[in-house]
């Protein structure tokens, strides 16, 4: 199966590309709107060691040279140090305004190499090949690129959208199961936020777990998660409104990550625990569930955090910085009931502590 999503906004117009085994193809479409005797590739470190040798002739088969930098893994490379080491990269080897630059590797990839494209002689064109299933199915998709501060995560970055996305689902085949689970997250994200057939799709990993899934299902689960990414980055390009909602968890999971130092937790394991304090405040603030979509996938969370070394006060203080606050409430992604998302401003303290405690509570003591 070999899916085109188209992916419109203001700014731009994209394809993404779904399927297995489909680099080849996708990037000869993808660079011929873009001909050039030189390509930069920004590629994380360990989908190097693995896939190097499938890449490179893919690259080379397009005629140009091509230069090569290995990005670290882990959220280290979202620095500001990182970050311009991928400009002189690119500056002091001669890239000009037409050089694609392909960035290889997942979300933390993407976003520093995304920035670096939308910075470097003020954007080059922008060939997103995601490598886990986190960036497949958000991270790659709308446009969003940036790097830490040590304010907070993100806070440094730019809306810039592809040329291209290319989720070749064979990538996946060397993808650690805690990979694996950090995309999860935001698969079900999607299910609480638009399609709850996305639940029942995800099943497959309680079932067959992840290196044993249906390659057709996967395929369809990832197409339709990133159908509806590009729905509302078409509506609402910049984050002035609706794109808020792919959101849903984030508020409490950014602080998370914080206060775990982006090191103990990550995104995905943190963005899970986000959406059960979500659904619980959402709850605290008046809203009603018949059914727990996201209680079944708990068992496949596992963490290295234990509540004892977090403050609850502190938490809630990282949440005041989280870039999205626009006033003195903290503005929440909640649910009236499942695929009906809204912005809500709490300030209610006691509230969000009843939140945080039903996420806590999933840590080991």
């Amino acid at each position: 199966m070999n899916l085109e999503i188209p992916v419109r906004t203001s700014s731009s117009r994209y394809s993404a590309y779904v399927g297995r085994d489909i680099l080849s193809e996708a990037l000869e479409t993808s660079l011929s709107n873009h001909p050039t005797d030189k390509l930069f590739v920004l590629i994380d470190e360990n989908v190097f060691k693995h896939h190097w040798s499938r890449i490179k002739p893919v690259l080379h088969s397009t005629g140009g040279t091509v230069q090569h930098m290995k990005i670290p893994e882990g959220e280290k490379s979202k620095s500001l140090e990182s970050y311009s080491g991928m400009l002189d990269f690119l500056l002091n080897n001669g890239v000009r305004r037409n050089t694609p630059l392909i960035v290889i590797g997942g979300g933390v990839t993407g976003d520093v190499g995304g920035f670096a494209a939308a910075t470097a002689l003020r954007g080059l064109p922008l060939i997103h090949i995601p490598t886990t299933l986190l960036a497949m199915v958000d991270s790659s998709i709308g446009g969003k690129t940036g790097i830490n501060h040590e304010a907070g995560k993100n806070l440094i970055g730019a809306f810039y959208q592809s040329a291209a996305v290319i989720a070749d689902t064979l990538f996946l085949d060397t993808l650690p199961e805690r990979e694996w689970i950090n995309g999860l997250s935001e698969v079900l994200k999607y299910g609480a936020i638009k399609d709850r057939k996305i639940f029942g799709m995800a099943e497959m990993f309680l079932d067959q777990g992840f290196k044993s899934a249906d390659v057709s299902v996967l395929n369809e689960l990832i197409s339709t998660c990133i159908k509806i990414k590009a729905e509302i980055v078409e509506q609402d390009e910049f984050e002035g409104g609706i794109r808020a909602y792919l959101n849903f968890g984030h508020t409490f999971a950014h602080a998370l990550e914080k206060a775990c130092h982006y090191d103990t937790i990550s995104h995905g394991e943190a963005v899970f625990l986000g959406m059960l304090a979500a659904k619980k405040l959402s709850e605290l603030t008046g809203s009603f569930f018949t059914e727990d979509y996201l209680n079944k996938f708990r068992s496949l969370y596992t963490y290295r955090v234990s509540k004892e070394r977090l403050s609850l006060e502190e938490l809630t203080q990282f949440m005041h910085s989280d870039k999205k606050r626009t006033g003195k409430d903290i503005n929440f992604v909640l649910l009236e009931k499942w695929q009906h998302p809204v912005l809500k401003a709490v300030n209610d303290t006691q509230l969000i502590h009843q939140a945080w405690a039903v996420a806590l509570d999933e840590l080991e003591p």
